[in-house]
């Protein structure tokens, strides 16, 4: 695979995510904007700045996830056993994408409960943020919500395994979390004011999206395992 070649996949890549980010937002909004929207209420913020602070962070620790899932994915190709089996690697990730895709529109033969942390941790912490003080515990909220149990970042991070390099992953997961950002920021004004029917079909596309990216993994990896293959005999 030439320079040009692979320059496109990692745009193309980039966009997949920003898109699924954005599609995703309905979903973002019937499962997070009650909360987000109660968690700033009971936080009293006033302006723009904690707001600001909470979805800056979230996206902050999203980029934190994809670059040391990189980190991992190149550990693991370095390694004596996976060094010459990058394009596995890729498959196997891509496999997992899928059936993350799947598993948002609810056709999926395997459930995800997977998350970054503990969830009951996960949300004692994100009732306690709001008595750290406005804007600390704007970012300790933001933070904690980076970490629950989502599909999609789940799916971006896998994917981040696969990159070219650690820098590519961090940036992976920042395409998915500006793609976020348009409804979460604006999630007190919006929350109830999509339909549920709005919200399933800007999740279906999410998911669709979401599976393209797993397909085009498994599709780098059968390509980098085959010109491997031709390589070492």
């Amino acid at each position: 695979m030439d320079h040009t070649q692979h320059q496109t996949l990692v745009e193309f890549s980039y966009w997949l995510a920003f898109t699924t980010g954005i599609l995703g937002s309905g979903h973002c909004l019937g499962m997070c904007g009650g909360l987000v929207s109660g968690f700033f209420m009971k936080l009293g913020a006033r302006g723009v700045a904690p707001y600001l602070a909470y979805h800056l962070t979230r996206v902050g620790v999203y980029v934190l996830i994809g670059l040391l899932a990189a980190a991992l994915g190149t550990v693991l190709v370095q390694t004596g056993a996976f060094g010459r089996l990058q394009g596995l690697l890729q498959i196997v990730a891509g496999g997992i994408v899928i059936l993350l895709g799947l598993d948002l529109l609810g056709v999926s033969p395997w459930r995800n409960t997977l998350a970054f942390a503990p969830i009951n941790w996960l949300r004692r912490q994100f009732v306690d943020a709001s008595a750290r003080g406005v804007l600390p515990g704007a970012m300790i909220g933001g933070a904690i919500n980076g970490l629950m149990p989502c599909s999609m970042t789940m799916a971006m991070a896998i994917k981040a395994t696969t990159a070219p390099s650690i820098v590519e992953g961090g940036l992976l997961l920042l395409a998915f979390g500006a793609g976020t950002l348009p409804s979460m920021l604006s999630a007190s004004f919006l929350f109830g004011r999509l339909g549920v029917r709005t919200r399933g079909w800007l999740l279906r596309g999410a998911a669709l999206f979401v599976i393209v990216l797993g397909l085009t993994t498994v599709w780098q990896g059968v390509r980098y395992y085959l010109v491997m293959q031709r390589l070492l005999g």
